[in-house]
């Protein structure tokens, strides 16, 4: 893999666009050190990017709960990262916008710094490798446990949060697996360290209630796939004890999109037709044109 401040194209940093390596910001900036940025992750199909709005209002709700604004509008955001794909010649990638506080107070107040914000897009094909795909993808349980919502702006999609996911993750792959799954402080199931997960028993999908961490763009988008189809949906609290009754299993993220489990420390499921038929309306929906419509119906759904 090409190091990420090594490769040719251009980023879109602070209203302007720069040479990808001229992309830099200095080592005393504020998110570095406290962790005060917010991001998201969006994914281009066919020269659009889908749910492009649902992400950029997601964005800005995230620097809200972390106590800043960002200094520009839904509408610039919406225009740069769509040019961000153009300038890269690019029509399927992976797009990163990121806010932080910048390096004009480093201190725990930050009521003196500047907001930046940077957009960058490049090539991504599968998160997970693809030769694991039809079989599902293998996970271990997390080190550490997603923390309540009384105890951390866990609606936000804020940078400090994923440190223990990285944690999780490094420990995961070292021993072989694809990714961690996360529990709630309570020892219910959460997630996995980037992606919403479902379960599937007797035709029904049933999927932990995102109180403590991020109700997804896909999960929402996913559960409405689902509804349209006559599947029921449970929003539950699931106990890992329950993992032995569930017939199948999924995660569900932009990178992730949705993507079969295979194993769960000793819980074993088989991928099957149910999970397959919304793998098959996820990537349908994606690269069609009503598709914003219906992420925004889906935002909607309780």
């Amino acid at each position: 893999m090409l190091p990420f401040d090594d490769r040719e194209g251009w980023i879109w940093l602070d209203g302007r666009f720069v040479p990808w390596r001229e992309a830099k910001l200095h080592v005393l900036t504020h998110a570095l050190h406290y962790g005060s940025g917010v991001f998201e992750g969006m994914r281009m199909y066919d020269g659009r990017i889908f749910a492009l709005e649902a992400h950029t209002e997601r964005l800005f709700r995230s620097a809200e709960l972390l106590d800043f604004e960002i200094p520009l509008s839904a509408e610039e955001i919406n225009r740069a990262s769509v040019e961000a794909c153009r300038r890269n010649g690019l029509d399927d990638c992976y797009i990163r916008p990121i806010a932080w506080r910048g390096a004009e107070q480093l201190s725990v107040s930050a009521r003196e710094t500047r907001t930046h914000v940077a957009i960058a897009a490049w090539p991504w094909p599968k998160y997970f490798d693809a030769a694991r795909f039809r079989r599902g993808i293998d996970l271990c349980w997390a080190a550490y446990r997603r923390p309540p919502a009384a105890a951390a702006p866990t609606a936000a999609k804020a940078t400090g949060l994923y440190m223990i996911c990285t944690i999780s993750k490094n420990i995961a792959e070292r021993g072989g697996f694809d990714d961690a799954l996360m529990l709630d402080s309570t020892g219910a199931v959460a997630e996995t360290t980037g992606a919403n997960i479902f379960f599937v028993r007797g035709g029904a999908l049933f999927t932990p209630r995102p109180d403590c961490f991020l109700d997804g763009i896909t999960r929402r988008t996913v559960m409405t796939l689902a509804r349209a189809r006559g599947i029921k949906i449970a929003e539950t609290r699931i106990l890992p004890d329950d993992l032995g009754g569930f017939s199948e299993c999924f995660v569900v993220g932009t990178a992730a999109e949705v993507t079969p489990v295979g194993r769960i420390g000793d819980f074993r499921f088989t991928p099957g037709q149910l999970t397959f038929d919304l793998i098959d309306a996820y990537g349908e929906l994606v690269r069609s044109e009503p598709a914003e419509a219906l992420v925004h119906a889906a935002a909607t759904v309780a």
